[in-house]
């Protein structure tokens, strides 16, 4: 027992050091939106030297938490699963606003991505109505698919016999700027996914802030009866 919790003391404080250093962490909340980015803007974004920046990558690799993808002679990174946003959207939740170096805008707290899944206070009101209105219960950490839940979902155009299969099905996330649970897992992704197809978010450039369409505003209000 003393050996497993000095491995996993071990491991914890691998991980820590990784993102505890300040252009590293800059690196990996850039790529909290999901897409994969160049060495050099990664560089930029952090405000360090490509040198540097190819540095803090390869440790940031061999410690398993980002991925690498090569098309042609150029390679783009990004993060190396849900996992990773999900950790680091909770670890926000522990620092302090005015000391981190993201700026927390009303964009970005009222809508944005968390990796591939909605997040800001439109993702915190959409889990709030499905817990609400019976088509999710909250279960430790998951949340399950209700019956008229899965009804709900299928009209919206959601397949959730195929989420189901799946092991990260409907998890609750941590919200950075909320301090509560919005929804994560498969279902989070199915559900933002069918919401940019339908025109109800778009992205806003150069950051992980999104922006609800009047059409978006119309559709969650008639599909999920949320209080806009």
């Amino acid at each position: 027992m003393v050996l497993e919790h000095r491995f996993v003391d071990a491991q914890l404080s691998s991980v820590a050091a990784l993102i505890g250093e300040p252009a590293r962490a800059a690196m990996l909340i850039a790529l909290m939106d999901g897409l994969i980015l160049p060495a050099g803007e990664l560089a930029e974004l952090a405000g360090i030297s490509p040198q540097t920046a190819s540095m803090h990558l390869q440790k940031l690799l061999e410690g398993d938490l980002i991925q690498v993808q090569a098309h042609g002679r150029h390679r783009y990174y990004g993060l190396k699963n849900t996992e990773v946003a999900v950790a680091l959207e909770a670890l926000m939740v522990l620092t302090p606003v005015q000391k981190t170096r993201v700026v927390r805008t009303d964009e970005l707290a009222q809508a944005r991505t968390c990796y591939d899944h909605l997040a800001g206070n439109l993702g915190v009101q959409l889990a709030s109505a499905f817990t609400s209105h019976g088509w999710l219960e909250l279960v430790g950490l998951t949340y399950q698919i209700t019956p008229s839940g899965q009804v709900r979902l299928e009209e919206f155009g959601v397949n959730v016999e195929t989420l189901i299969s799946e092991p990260r099905c409907a998890k609750a996330c941590l919200d950075w700027t909320e301090r509560r649970y919005h929804l994560g897992g498969a279902l989070g992704r199915a559900l933002m996914t069918r919401f940019f197809a339908l025109s109800w978010l778009v992205r806003l450039p150069d950051t992980r802030a999104l922006r609800l369409t009047q059409a978006g505003r119309q559709g969650l209000v008639k599909h999920f009866l949320l209080r806009l």
